[in-house]
């Protein structure tokens, strides 16, 4: 069996949390400017954008289908398993809604079209950012509540929103939207983030021994936690791929750039501020 080893002696703190602040502070620059330029931070889906959905089964191939609705702002075209299509629209009115549902039955009279409407969209939106900021909220007062130190518990908060905010830089990257299920695996992530952190930060703080050694100790253990957990993840990424099965494939893309970040977030960046800290009060 590889055993797994972090030599935390080798790099300072200011080191080990440059990376992690670099990419945190590009993609908070990166959500604000697309948040100016568009009004949300990552791009918004049908769920939270309101639209129309189209779903049917067809030979025709992409380009047929983009032709065909030309006069319609089409924005994605997925595929699936046996001919299958999923149209996204833009949000319509009444009257380009009904021009829209003859045009589709006229072609493809098996169809199934679901409409969201606007306001929901933004209703969905708004719970969305309550269940963020409720998460985060419940999160910091339980770390507060184990640790008892201002420091531990803020280096915690920190890598947890770290993971979050770069992992929604990416998703705008990668152009994977902002939906219910992408929403739920942002959610996800904060729990597999204090997972992560407060075993660091546990096995440093309530052990006793050489700082190293129980660094260490928790890098063998949170390194095959995490591990597992990914190569489940791209299991699931790989076969919702193939099937084109699109919001499970969106939900692992997402648990999969997140937990990568993790990793980073929880050696780099809360491994150097706890460093810092014991360090700061073995000298005093």
């Amino acid at each position: 069996m590889v055993n797994f080893t972090y030599d935390i002696s080798k790099d300072e703190p200011r080191q080990m949390v440059a990376l992690p602040v670099a990419m945190l502070v590009i993609a908070m620059l990166f959500l604000a400017f697309n948040t100016i330029s568009t009004g949300m931070p990552v791009e918004p889906g049908i769920d939270f954008a309101g639209g129309v959905a189209v779903t049917l089964f067809t030979d025709d191939s992409r380009e047929e289908i983009e032709a065909y609705f030309s006069d319609y702002s089409l924005k994605s075209v997925g595929e699936s398993l046996n001919d299958g299509r999923y149209l996204v629209f833009d949000y319509m009115n009444d009257e380009q809604f009904r021009e829209l549902t003859g045009k589709v039955m006229d072609r493809y009279p098996d169809a199934k079209i679901d409409q969201i409407g606007e306001t929901f969209g933004k209703s969905l939106q708004t719970q969305a950012l309550w269940a963020l900021l409720f998460s985060f909220i419940g999160m910091a007062v339980v770390v507060f509540i184990a640790f008892k130190t201002v420091i531990p518990s803020v280096a915690v908060v920190i890598s947890a929103i770290s993971d979050i905010v770069i992992t929604a830089a990416f998703m705008n990257v990668f152009g994977i939207t902002l939906s219910l299920g992408t929403t739920a695996a942002l959610l996800m992530l904060i729990g597999y983030s204090v997972d992560s952190d407060i075993l660091l930060t546990t096995r440093l703080l309530k052990r006793k021994g050489k700082l190293d050694e129980k660094m260490q100790g928790a890098f063998r253990t949170g390194f095959i936690m995490t591990t597992t957990t990914l190569t489940a993840i791209a299991a699931m990424f790989v076969v919702s791929a193939i099937g084109q099965v699109i919001i499970i494939r969106d939900i692992s893309a997402v648990l999969l750039i997140g937990l990568v970040v993790d990793l980073m977030n929880t050696w780099m960046l809360n491994a150097g501020l706890l460093k810092w800290y014991v360090q700061k009060g073995d000298a005093k």
